[in-house]
């Protein structure tokens, strides 16, 4: 407890690594199970929040249940909203806990309505209407129900849901979440958060696994931006990464998920984006 109060006192925060892992390793058993046994090994505080893989498109396709998207993100009606609940916060999340568990990290499993973690918005109708989505405004999530988790060292399995405070549960895009709660996060610890997926890491060449862009910051990204060389599902993604830096957020890496412990450790691996 003392040396706690002492780093306090002397301004020093302590690390918390914030992972967020998606794309297709969600939808391989082995190669997540793997990245599970790597993120039970790190020591430090730390958070892992999930996205829904395929998996949900996949159990929605045998219940009968057709998946709209629009620009890759997924319409969610009222039948879409409670298949994405099922999957995303009860068969996917479960299992990576269970995962967890077996590597002896005490993982716990939840939502954004869960101790109203993640309160959220449904979004505003514009063009398009995406339903049972959520938007989460600026400064909403609030660091105190986090804490209860991290001093007790549990380690929380955030599934990619929000809610309204009104009863509703909102699909809610993963980065988003990690990026919004690092930022609430960074005021208390040295946050570093960590974008885990199967690519290298920013592809200069989408062609060429090895064409990864070690730095970007606003200046490069929006040369890279009026170049046009960066695939259109990243921008999202390096959006979320730069407004969290300016936000406080210590450091942020987008890179392979088998890369996660030497992106922990601070070695040269994937897209790293610094203040």
């Amino acid at each position: 407890m003392e040396n706690k109060s002492s780093a306090i006192d002397s301004g020093i925060k302590e690390p918390l690594f914030i992972v967020k892992i998606g794309g297709n390793i969600i939808d391989d058993p082995a190669k997540l199970s793997t990245f599970l046994q790597e993120l039970a090994s790190v020591k430090s505080k730390k958070i892992l929040i999930h996205g829904g893989g395929k998996i949900a498109s996949q159990i929605g396709e045998k219940l009968g249940l057709e998946s709209n998207y629009n620009s890759g993100r997924r319409i969610t009606d009222d039948d879409t909203l409670d298949l994405v609940t099922m999957v995303y916060g009860g068969l996917i999340n479960k299992k990576i806990v269970a995962t967890l568990q077996s590597q002896k990290c005490n993982a716990i499993g939840v939502t954004g309505a869960d101790a109203n973690l993640i309160p959220a918005k449904k979004r505003v109708v514009k063009e398009i209407d995406f339903g049972w989505a959520g938007d989460i405004e600026a400064g909403a999530i609030e660091s105190g129900n986090w804490q209860l988790f991290l001093h007790n060292n549990l380690v929380p399995v955030v599934a990619p849901l929000t809610h309204d405070g009104t009863g509703n549960i909102l699909n809610t895009n993963a980065d988003t979440i990690a990026s919004n709660v690092a930022i609430s996060l960074s005021e208390l610890y040295e946050v570093v958060l960590i974008y885990c997926f199967e690519k290298n890491g920013v592809l200069e060449n989408i062609s060429d696994d090895h064409s990864v862009i070690a730095f970007i910051d606003q200046v490069k990204y929006e040369l890279l931006l009026s170049e046009k060389k960066i695939a259109e599902g990243m921008l999202p993604k390096i959006h979320n990464a730069l407004s969290a830096i300016d936000a406080g957020v210590k450091k942020i890496v987008i890179g392979n998920a088998e890369d996660l412990i030497e992106i922990v450790q601070g070695k040269n691996k994937g897209t790293t984006f610094i203040k």
